[in-house]
């Protein structure tokens, strides 16, 4: 096979050059077919055709192409080279020839090839009529109109195709027919990005332009399956996913790309074996740990646009913070039962971040996440389409971007609003997240005691307080005794309106063990209750699930 089998050309191509690179003296059939630019085109006049090529992937595929055509057909050598640039009336161009043992074989390999290359390579063609022109076109559309005409016979396309049969090398030896592929074969593939590069606001630059990409996801859940399968399948040239979660069937509703048999497997492997299954052209760097002041600086200084899909504000606030010190991009999503909401960070461009609408982060625990809030699986799905729909007009500069504001949706209603998120004084003095250490968060084991029997802490003088809700503690009681039953909110209420009525339900003095499903709510209503002087208020790590696998050990 020649060393350029396919290539994409902006000179005219010479055939019997061509044809000579095929010569092969085992071969005694030969067959060629040749495009030319005509006149017309379904009853318009034709002044001259433009090509354009996304060349990159337009090579591979090419290449790919005849590789099936060798395999498929046995044939011994082919080529192709397709013009890119203006082409005249009457200029070539589109060129393939096969040299094979047998004419039979040579002829299906040639229809092969030129078919498969109409329909699959990213080439787009423009015709300039009298009148004016077709604008750019897939020539995909080549393909469909190929299919009509072998139903019905006459060509309709521009190109011309002529199958030169050169029977006397064929020394008298019976045609042999090529075996039809088997059913089951196995054909490489590679991804097609026809479909969005047809949109004239992203075409082979803009295709080019994600391939150059590199986006960092933090969180591979409900938020991060969309982004990531989209993002994907779009073709960014690199994505890094950071989640240390594991998979557990409660995700499987709202995290479709993973199946039940993956639970107990890290959520960010699987997310990359996915993708690199959906997308093999795309470079996934898995990172299945935290996201946190450690590693966060370098990833997020390695990418192009961060993407936040946790859902813990923690996490929100430092990829926030960090985003604007290093003036990334940084896209925001939270849910909450039926609603969520959207903002983008351009710090590149001075727009208003995060911390210009909650200058303090909320702590974790107080507002639900969705095994305690609860969530309906389509509720983060479309958030997260929303984030990667917005990544690419960020990556792509395409036209309606957020600016500084924030979209609210509520999918009950559908109610959709906009709030204004101007920047604040602080962020423009540079007093916002642009300066101070990016804190690491509170140290957890000043504030949080593990005990394995809660019999324990009681003994030492704890007053346990279970700060679930009612439905919780009903279907899941606490194994100890005495147990105070005070949901978080109810908690929270109280030690805010102590101060102002005189009176206090908890002492100041006492010693507080606060417990909840997972530890999170706890810790948060701890450190609300150190912030007003509840000096000996802890939280149970891992509330009651660390306690029944004390129980169970």
């Amino acid at each position: 096979m020649p060393d350029k089998a396919f290539r994409l050309s902006a000179d005219p191509v010479d055939p019997a050059e061509l044809r000579a690179s095929l010569a092969d003296r085992s071969c005694g059939g030969y067959a060629s077919f040749e495009g030319w630019v005509r006149d017309h085109n379904e009853g318009r006049r034709v002044t001259h055709l433009e090509y354009e090529a996304f060349e990159p992937l337009a090579v591979k595929e090419g290449e790919r192409v005849l590789a099936e055509a060798v395999e498929r057909f046995g044939v011994e050598r082919v080529a192709c080279v397709h013009r890119v640039g203006d082409l005249a009336l009457g200029d070539m161009a589109v060129w393939v020839g096969v040299s094979a043992r047998h004419r039979h074989e040579a002829f299906l390999a040639c229809r092969y090839i030129i078919d498969e290359v109409k329909h699959r390579l990213p080439i787009w063609k423009k015709e300039h009529y009298e009148d004016g022109d077709s604008g750019w076109v897939n020539c995909e559309r080549c393909a469909a109109a190929g299919a009509e005409q072998r139903a019905v016979g006459p060509d309709r396309h521009h190109e011309h195709g002529h199958e030169h049969d050169h029977a006397a090398h064929d020394h008298g030896h019976e045609p042999q027919r090529a075996a039809a592929p088997a059913p089951n074969r196995t054909v490489a593939l590679v991804p097609d990005y026809s479909r969005q590069m047809a949109l004239k606001e992203v075409g082979p630059e803009g295709q080019a332009r994600l391939r150059r990409s590199r986006v960092l996801v933090v969180g591979a859940g409900g938020l991060g399956v969309p982004v990531l399968t989209y993002l994907g399948g779009a073709g960014v040239g690199q994505i890094t996913i950071v989640d240390g979660d594991r998979l557990e069937p409660s995700n499987l509703h709202r995290q479709t790309l993973y199946a039940l048999a993956d639970c107990g497997c890290l959520k960010a492997e699987l997310a990359a074996e996915r993708l690199r299954a959906l997308n093999p052209d795309v470079e996934v760097r898995v990172h299945p740990v935290r996201f946190d002041a450690g590693n966060g600086p370098a990833l997020v200084e390695s990418c192009d646009l961060a993407i936040d899909c946790t859902d813990n504000f923690a996490t929100k606030f430092l990829l926030n913070d960090l985003a604007v010190r290093l003036g990334k991009p940084v896209i925001l999503s939270s849910v909450y039962q039926f609603e969520g909401q959207l903002q983008v960070v351009r710090p590149d461009r001075g727009g208003a971040c995060l911390r210009c609408i909650w200058p303090e982060a909320t702590r974790d625990g107080l507002v639900g996440n969705c095994a305690e809030a609860g969530v309906l699986g389509p509720v983060p799905g479309l958030f997260g389409s929303l984030q990667a729909l917005e990544a690419l007009k960020v990556l792509l500069d395409l036209p309606g971007q957020l600016g500084n504001e924030l979209l609210v949706v509520d999918l009950l209603t559908h109610s959709v609003s906009r709030v204004r998120a101007r920047r604040a004084e602080a962020c423009r003095d540079g007093a916002c997240a642009r300066i101070g250490p990016i804190e690491s968060g509170r140290d957890r084991s000043v504030i949080e005691l593990d005990f394995d029997d809660l019999g324990a802490a009681i003994e030492q003088g704890f007053t346990v307080i279970d700060v679930r809700e009612p439905h919780e503690v009903r279907e899941a009681p606490l194994p100890a005794s005495p147990v105070r039953e005070m949901p978080l909110h109810t908690l929270l209420e109280l030690i805010l309106r102590e101060p102002a009525s005189g009176t206090r339900a908890l002492d100041t003095r006492g010693k507080y063990l606060l417990v909840c499903a997972s530890g999170k709510r706890s810790l948060a209503g701890a450190q609300e209750l150190r912030a007003r002087g509840f000096e000996s208020a802890y939280s149970l790590p891992g509330g009651l699930a660390r306690l029944k696998q004390h129980q169970s050990a």
